[in-house]
């Protein structure tokens, strides 16, 4: 077995030999239809007859379901509204909402204390409007969001004012990032918009097809994307040597905008990452949109991570501690670190397929709804 894997590990090009012969043999009979009698392929082809009949009813139930959503959205974006307007100093919560915002606990702890009078504000405190960093609060507690954010991102991400989302007219949404003025871009808004195909995939659902993000108008000097490097150059004729400055891609959020792209159909190269990258992409924008979006407060509270490790059908008071378990493995194990360095001067970019996923819309627990490769749907160029 260790020799066949180092042999494929040496001859990658036998490796992409084996799969395309498997991928020609997705979808082919193996003969065993055919070989029935005529009354049973018969039967056959009606039972196939009503599983369209079912596709239909399956792509008329996701319909409606984007319907539903987008007029629950409705109702829903008053009460965004009037969350940015809090968040950004421009009104105070009414008295209702801080009482109903005040969960059971936090009434039980001020029973339990003595009434002592309220302290009046610093000039400093007073001068203090709205939330200060919400947003960027916010997204450094959605554990996707957060790996994707540097130091360097965060003076920027400060800036952040408002996330928001909208359906677009064609099946899809956008993404849409609100900052006030900034020393690093011009941009009042940076959107991102996900598309899907027209034409819904197996089961009615909706296939992902690319995403597009705006165009970022950095200050000079200021584009987060990238670093400058100083490197030594010689002269092969003279000898002598200097000093020059490049420019280099480096780790930024807003990496985010600049989403990976399908090449055409003449490209023959394929990123080997391509599919990885494109679920990521697409997760991230999934993630916003129906988690960060709805429930900003609890990420900015950081109350919304039980529900991310638990699920919010689960109630942790249903479970008791095992004393007697002495094999709890150790948090720490969850996350390795590759402590391998890339070196910039080796990172390109190839072109990548026309990979696509297959959407689907029934949505779990937590709001989020999670990608799918499209088995027989989706076919590459």
């Amino acid at each position: 077995m260790a020799a066949a894997a180092s042999a494929f590990a040496k001859n990658p090009a036998l490796v992409s030999l084996i799969q395309g012969r498997l991928g020609s043999l997705v979808g082919r009979s193996s003969g065993y239809i055919e070989s029935l009698p005529l009354p049973v392929r018969r039967r056959v082809a009606g039972l196939k007859g009503i599983q369209k009949e079912h596709a239909k009813l399956e792509a008329e139930f996701q319909e409606e379901v984007l319907q539903l959503e987008k007029k629950y959205f409705q109702k829903f974006t008053p009460l965004y509204q009037r969350r940015s307007n809090i968040v950004n100093g421009a009104v105070e919560p009414t008295e209702a909402e801080i009482e109903a915002g005040k969960s059971d606990e936090e009434e039980k702890d001020e029973d339990k204390e003595e009434i002592q009078p309220e302290a009046e504000p610093s000039a400093e405190e007073s001068k203090m409007t709205g939330v200060p960093e919400f947003w960027l609060s916010a997204m450094k507690n959605q554990i996707s969001l957060a790996d994707m954010i540097t130091d360097r991102d965060e003076e920027a991400l400060k800036h952040l004012i408002d996330i928001r989302m909208e359906y677009l007219d064609r099946p899809g949404f956008r993404l849409i990032f609100e900052f006030s003025e900034n020393e690093f871009f011009t941009n009042k808004t940076i959107s991102k918009a996900y598309f899907y195909q027209e034409e819904s995939g197996y089961g009615g659902d909706f296939i992902y097809d690319h995403a597009e993000g705006d165009k970022i108008e950095w200050k000079a000097d200021k584009d987060l994307t990238v670093r400058v490097e100083s490197k030594k150059q010689r002269n092969r004729s003279t000898k002598q040597t200097r000093i020059v400055k490049v420019t280099v891609p480096t780790e930024s959020f807003f990496n985010f905008f600049s989403p990976p792209k399908p090449p055409g159909e003449d490209d023959d190269t394929v990123a080997s990452d391509i599919e990885e990258r494109l679920e990521l992409d697409y997760q991230l924008g999934e993630d916003i949109k129906e988690k960060l979006i709805p429930r900003a407060i609890d990420w900015f509270t950081g109350e919304a991570l039980q529900f991310e490790e638990l699920g919010e059908d689960i109630d942790p008071e249903d479970f008791e501690e095992d004393e007697d378990d002495e094999d709890e493995d150790d948090g720490d194990d969850r996350r390795s670190e590759d402590g391998d360095e890339e070196s910039d001067e080796d990172v390109c970019f190839t072109p990548q397929s026309s990979y696509q996923f297959h959407i689907n819309t029934d949505h779990n627990q937590d709001g989020s709804s999670k990608p799918k490769k499209e088995a027989a749907e989706c076919k590459t160029s």
